[in-house]
């Protein structure tokens, strides 16, 4: 019983350290880069530390600038929100990034994220705009 008790506590502080996203108050949770509230669920992101601190942003390009100072290796997760299913978080680095002044976003670069490359065209080819990987997008932000 006594080493049940100990695996037990045990687990629990693992997973108590274990970097996980928490959900966006919509309209409550503030940026914590702009200060701004987070209002639009396509544009929203977030990025948890290697010790489990969530940094929530009410845009990409938030999470983008805050990463300059936060450096990407601190953190455990960066997640976006993909623009055609804006309810789950999908990785940053995963995903493709279009620019468009016709597709404003909450802080004006009109950046959004999208899982599927060719989502990201088919919006470039209405919107106009450029598409951009992780890479290339931090690239852009630079």
């Amino acid at each position: 019983m006594k080493k049940l008790a100990i695996l037990l506590l045990f687990g629990s502080f693992l997973t108590a350290c274990t970097p996980t996203a928490e959900p966006v108050a919509f309209g409550e949770d503030m940026c914590a880069h702009c200060k701004m509230t987070i209002v639009d669920e396509p544009f929203a992101a977030e990025a948890v530390s290697q010790k489990g601190k969530v940094y929530k942003f009410d845009a990409i390009e938030c999470m983008v600038e805050f990463l300059k100072i936060k450096q990407s290796d601190e953190m455990a997760l960066m997640l976006v929100r993909d623009y055609e299913n804006p309810k789950e978080w999908q990785d940053a680095t995963q995903c493709n990034y279009l620019i468009s002044k016709d597709l404003p976003s909450p802080m004006g670069a009109g950046l959004s994220a999208w899982l599927s490359k060719e989502s990201a065209e088919t919006m470039q080819s209405e919107k106009g705009g450029e598409v951009y990987d992780w890479e290339g997008l931090k690239q852009q932000f630079n």
